[in-house]
């Protein structure tokens, strides 16, 4: 069978128009395809915006140097190599975790500040509230000095604790061991040690067993 001329013309341009045809076809799938990736990542990027972490610091400051006061009186003076402030979450926190310094003051003796030492130390805006960590040293304006890994200042109570072993050196030279932690005000006028020993005699201790 013989295809006349005007036959093969005709074939071959509903060929040509089949490709075309089949390449719009393609071409409008992945236009489609790209158009659902991108609505999607739109979609995600607007979730996870939702949902941001704010636990992050707000503030960074090297070498700080923090001053408290209480009606014009400074109460405490705090230096560390940085200190990280996160303010924007519901309970807002001060770091300093490459250690801290502090000086407390007493009216009675405005001059002769205690001192906190500490690898680590949190403090929690509202609650106003004090965490220590490793290496714990503390020094009152007595000349008391107290070693532990841990400790708690709740500066509403106004009082200091921990239920870590205590190593204490009194003024007069005789030592203690606190050896599930003590409880004190937080001027150390009073304090109480739980299954102390030691060669220790002070009028001002109170002794409670556990």
């Amino acid at each position: 069978m013989q295809i006349s001329g005007s036959e093969r013309l005709y074939t071959t341009k509903m060929k040509f128009f089949r490709n075309i045809s089949y390449k719009k076809n393609i071409a409008y799938l992945f236009s489609c395809a790209i158009f659902f990736m991108v609505t999607s990542c739109e979609e995600d990027l607007t979730n996870n915006k939702g949902k941001n972490n704010k636990n992050f610091a707000s503030q960074i400051i090297n070498n700080a140097n923090i001053i408290q006061r209480d009606s014009g009186f400074v109460t405490m003076r705090a230096k560390a190599p940085i200190i990280e402030k996160y303010e924007l979450i519901d309970s807002p926190y001060t770091v300093a975790r490459k250690g801290v310094n502090i000086l407390f003051f007493d009216k009675k003796k405005p001059n002769v500040p205690g001192t906190i030492k500490a690898k680590y130390a949190k403090f929690y805006d509202y609650k106003q509230f004090y965490e220590a960590r490793g290496d714990v040293r503390i020094t009152t304006n007595e000349n008391e000095r107290f070693a532990m890994q841990t400790v708690f200042w709740d500066q509403r109570k106004k009082r200091i604790y921990t239920r870590d072993t205590v190593y204490v050196t009194m003024k007069d030279g005789s030592t203690l061991i606190g050896a599930h932690g003590m409880t004190a005000k937080d001027d150390f006028s009073e304090y109480v040690f739980y299954q102390n020993s030691g060669d220790f005699t002070t009028d001002k201790l109170s002794e409670k067993q556990k």
